[in-house]
């Protein structure tokens, strides 16, 4: 291992201290090196607060004169909501700076690197580029693909069942797990679900247990706008947004505005919600991340359209059986293996009794 790989890697896992906290920013960790030794460390926390590259500056000071930069994306060079960076860099009289990979950002894209390169400061790209993309995975889904990085969240029997014949889902998965998904819901910045699991299971879609810098978005996909008033995930616990199409009835629309929501109309496939359309909508409001936790169909069509990027199946040791109990994914189906969606398994653990399996769908 070089020494740019061995400081890059520091700089990763400092940015991953700032996991879920950053968006829509990505997680970036930076370390100042002179004489083989880190004489500056430094993260971006959240956004609107200094980025890792000033941090690391400032703590560095006078020895980071003639220094290297090792920096996990490359440094901004525009005012955004904070002052850019390569002025600061160069200011402190860096000497050489090593990005693991550049920023899709369209205000970027080499901006920050060739402006560096104009003001004298060697440059050095790709450093440990790979372990990069994969910590800010969803950012660059969200700059590169114009919508948010989707994740799904079932929680199954080990005979694939969400759900018995009569409906009954609470609880398949044992606390532990039940804990794992509020962490997971507090980590992204909107929950969506489809009518069905609104009206079968009437969620609250809440982060409990832990404090979040800003309550995710609850979306509902609902073409005609089937959502009870007395819903309550509109009861308080974060912002609403109902997506839905022009045939939805203008009262109950007016019904469920007077309760707090926000009703989006959107364009229709095949009588219901686009949601490519919805993504994209969601990708204009900073929305990063965001959980797609059910139900079946929601899913189907989200596999269709090819808009799944990450699978988390939270299996118990239970077996429910029967031909018409609810699996994770409901839509017409496919003929033949050779149309199933590959799943890359990335991890594996246990919480409590239950198994959770965690996969990446390929673009």
């Amino acid at each position: 291992m070089s020494a740019d790989e061995r400081f890059m890697r520091v700089a990763l896992g400092l940015a991953a201290r700032a996991r879920g906290q950053t968006r829509p920013n990505p997680m970036v960790g930076a370390v100042v090196v002179r004489g083989g030794r880190i004489v500056g460390t430094g993260y971006h926390r959240r956004a609107g607060q200094p980025h890792a590259e000033v941090l690391a500056l400032q703590a560095a000071g006078q020895r980071a004169h003639g220094a290297t930069l090792c920096v996990t994306l490359e440094p901004c060079r525009h005012i955004g909501r904070t002052p850019p960076c390569v002025p600061a860099i160069t200011a402190a009289g860096v000497r050489r700076v090593v990005a693991a990979m550049e920023d899709p950002n369209p205000r970027m894209r080499g901006r920050g690197l060739r402006a560096l390169r104009a003001a004298g400061v060697a440059t050095h790209v790709g450093v440990l580029r790979a372990e990069a993309e994969r910590l800010n995975d969803v950012y660059l889904t969200w700059r590169r693909r114009r919508r948010p990085f989707v994740t799904v969240k079932v929680a199954q029997s080990l005979d694939g069942k969400i759900a018995t014949v009569t409906g009954q889902s609470r609880w398949i998965s044992g606390p532990a797990a039940r804990r794992y998904v509020h962490a997971l819901r507090g980590s992204v910045d909107a929950i969506a679900v489809g009518i069905r699991t609104v009206l079968a299971d009437d969620p609250r879609l809440t982060v409990r247990g832990r404090a979040v810098v800003r309550p995710p978005l609850k979306v509902v996909v609902d073409s005609m706008l089937r959502t009870p008033p007395t819903a309550r995930l509109l009861a308080g616990g974060g912002p609403v947004l109902i997506a839905t199409t022009a045939r939805a009835s203008s009262a109950r629309r007016r019904a469920l505005e007077a309760r707090g929501a926000e009703v989006l109309v959107l364009p229709s496939r095949a009588g219901h919600v686009d949601l490519r359309a919805l993504l994209r909508s969601l990708a204009h409001r900073e929305i990063a991340h965001l959980l797609l936790e059910g139900g079946g169909e929601l899913i189907a069509a989200a596999l269709r359209d090819r808009l799944v990027d990450r699978w988390i199946a939270i299996i118990a040791p239970t077996l429910v059986g029967g031909r018409a109990a609810p699996t994770p994914v409901g839509g017409a189906g496919i003929r033949t293996l050779r149309q199933a969606v590959p799943v890359q398994v990335t991890a594996w653990s246990r919480l409590g009794d239950d198994l959770v399996v965690e996969g990446r769908i390929p673009a």
